[in-house]
């Protein structure tokens, strides 16, 4: 019998994710896909490519609207997706979803040019969320167990808005999610 979980991951990305995806021309799905498909060629583990496809669950699970950033709301579906998927997987997957936010805060206070590489809708969120990191953040961010993955994450999660990008479909990813859940209860 398939694991209820997998269905439930795929359902979401199959039939919850149409919406668009903040200011860009792709849809959650589109970009879930492409940070996937990244995080893919790059040779990530299976825990990696399943963060970058889940990363912004938290999206797909509140009733906030597409942009609620636009209207100076901070969904923080960072935590929303932290907190839908850790029951299902461990913290190698879970700590970059809840991390990729706080990586864009610390990328923009470390790497000078990385502020200038942000789309609109990030300028807009990160004000939301509290801007680049001061030196003493950067450095507590820099020292968590799984600061690089969401480091990573986070430079798949900002290319992730190529309108019209071939991909592969959600299935393709599910083996490596299948390969991240927690034995079933």
């Amino acid at each position: 019998m398939p694991d209820p979980r997998l269905a439930r991951i795929e359902e979401l990305l199959t039939l919850k994710a149409d919406g668009q995806y903040g200011l860009h021309d792709v849809t959650q799905r589109q970009h879930a896909l492409q940070s996937a498909w990244a995080a893919e060629q790059e040779g990530g583990d299976a825990a990696l490519i399943t963060a970058s496809l889940l990363h912004d669950v938290g999206h797909l699970v509140h009733d906030l609207g597409e942009n609620p950033a636009e209207q100076g709301v901070d969904d923080r579906h960072e935590e929303l997706g932290h907190a839908f998927l850790t029951a299902w997987f461990g913290p190698e997957v879970t700590e970059p979803v809840r991390l990729h936010v706080a990586a864009k805060r610390y990328l923009c206070a470390v790497e000078p040019d990385y502020f200038g590489k942000l789309s609109k809708d990030s300028v807009l969120s990160l004000a939301l969320q509290g801007g680049p990191m001061s030196a003493a953040e950067a450095a507590a961010f820099a020292a968590l167990p799984e600061a690089e993955a969401a480091v990573r994450l986070r430079r798949f999660d900002e290319a992730a808005k190529v309108k019209g990008l071939e991909t592969p479909p959600v299935r393709h990813f599910l083996p490596y999610v299948a390969a991240c859940l927690k034995p079933a209860a």
